[in-house]
């Protein structure tokens, strides 16, 4: 299945049921194509088998023409699911006038499919092929159209870039840089004179530098390059080994991310980074473009305990709600009582309305161990099934004294 997501809401619009496995995905600025790339055309089940293709392909999603089907009703469901589910399976999707799907090949087992800033091209990286695959998007659209026999058409480059490409970004000057897993090194190389190259001009040379990185180099992006206002300044890399680049501290490494400078003609390496393994993925953009709440607002959570005098405990049968407030240092109530039996739902709210102000809840014995943010509330439910005293307290040092910020559970038989 191929998902659509409403970027607003987070809820799944729609569905597609396709053929084969599916890697990263991208998107077309004017929102008329979404694309994937597809491995193991072959349907197999071990990787032997999945790599016998030399071809396997990027498939591209008409996005208008999906909303219209469902709009029509031609969708299905899964189960009790009420998200839509259209048929893209290409054996289904053959008539381009139309199709909702369509398959254009690049070389094999791809992984990376990205975006070009100025919304012509899509990038895909022919994992076991030294190569990378430019998708002119106005091609694919033509296809849909009827306008183009053969969507493999739509192919108008495929430089060499070296061994193990992975992903691609831009620098908004027509430059594509492309980790090279194998060489462990970046890559950059030039779109039009790819272009150009692939068309018959021998006498251009799309690569335009490579640089080593350290080590096994996987996602990549630079300033703004996910948008069209790629800036082409700073560029990070996510390498999958750092090897020798930090002390061993045990089996598990760090890994390294690397940043460098791709203002100039050459790239430059101008720090490394240890991460957690393993990353996958990130964008670099001003820091004028977000907007984060510091502290929540207290309307944002309907069960929300406003005031300490709305604090303690309602009952209703054996379910049992306890009202928490903190304020650092303290809870309130400080002491609580229920039964064995009981089902519990405790509400905590963040009173504290400083910055960064985080409290801990934790109750050891019943598992339960959160954070609360300045003027947030969040809640757990759980079953009480042993008596006894049990103590709760504040895991996060919001305070010099936030290990004596705690209370009671009382639980009786």
């Amino acid at each position: 299945l191929f998902t659509c997501v409403d970027a607003l809401t987070m809820d799944v619009k729609w569905q597609a049921r396709i053929n084969g496995n599916c890697d990263l995905v991208a998107t077309s600025f004017d929102g008329k194509l979404a694309a994937t790339n597809q491995y193991n055309l072959e349907e197999a089940d071990f990787y032997a088998e999945m790599m016998s293709r030399e071809r396997d392909a990027c498939l591209f999603f008409h996005v208008a023409r999906i909303e219209q089907a469902i709009k029509d009703g031609k969708f299905t469901h899964i189960g009790d699911s009420k998200v839509p589910v259209v048929d893209c399976r290409v054996e289904n999707n053959k008539d381009p006038k139309s199709a909702m799907v369509v398959r254009v090949s690049v070389p094999k087992n791809p992984h990376g499919v990205n975006a070009s800033p100025d919304g012509k091209y899509f990038v895909c990286s022919g994992k076991l092929s030294p190569t990378c695959t430019v998708i002119d998007l106005q091609k694919v659209l033509d296809w849909f159209d009827g306008k183009l026999d053969d969507p493999d058409k739509s192919i108008v480059a495929e430089p060499e870039v070296g061994l193990g490409p992975l992903h691609t970004t831009f620098d908004g000057r027509g430059n594509a840089y492309t980790t090279l897993f194998l060489d462990s090194q970046v890559c950059k190389w030039n779109i039009e004179k790819a272009i150009k190259k692939y068309a018959g001009d021998k006498t251009v040379n799309p690569i335009v530098h490579k640089i080593d990185v350290m080590y096994q180099p996987g996602h990549i992006n630079a300033t703004c390059a996910e948008t069209k206002a790629a800036d082409g300044i700073w560029m990070a890399v996510g390498n999958k080994f750092s090897k020798d680049r930090f002390l061993p501290v045990g089996p598990l490494h760090p890994e390294n991310d690397q940043l460098l400078d791709i203002t100039g003609e050459q790239m430059i390496l101008a720090h490394d980074n240890a991460v957690r393994p393993e990353p996958h993925d990130f964008v670099i953009l001003p820091r004028d473009w977000l907007h984060p709440k510091q502290v929540y607002n207290l309307d944002d959570f309907p069960l929300a305990t406003k005031s300490q005098a709305d604090t303690g405990v309602t009952r209703n049968g054996k379910k049992v709600t306890v009202r928490i407030t903190s304020v650092a240092p303290a809870y309130e109530p400080t002491e609580f009582n229920v039964k064995v039996g009981d089902e519990v739902t405790l509400i905590l709210t963040n009173l504290d309305k400083v910055e960064d102000l985080t409290h801990g809840f934790a109750i050891p014995e019943y598992n339960i161990q959160f954070i609360v943010n300045p003027q947030e509330t969040k809640s757990v439910t759980f079953k009480i099934d042993k008596p006894g005293v049990f103590w709760y307290y504040c895991t996060n040092f919001c305070h010099a004294l936030h290990l004596e910020m705690r209370g009671r559970m009382i639980v009786e038989p």
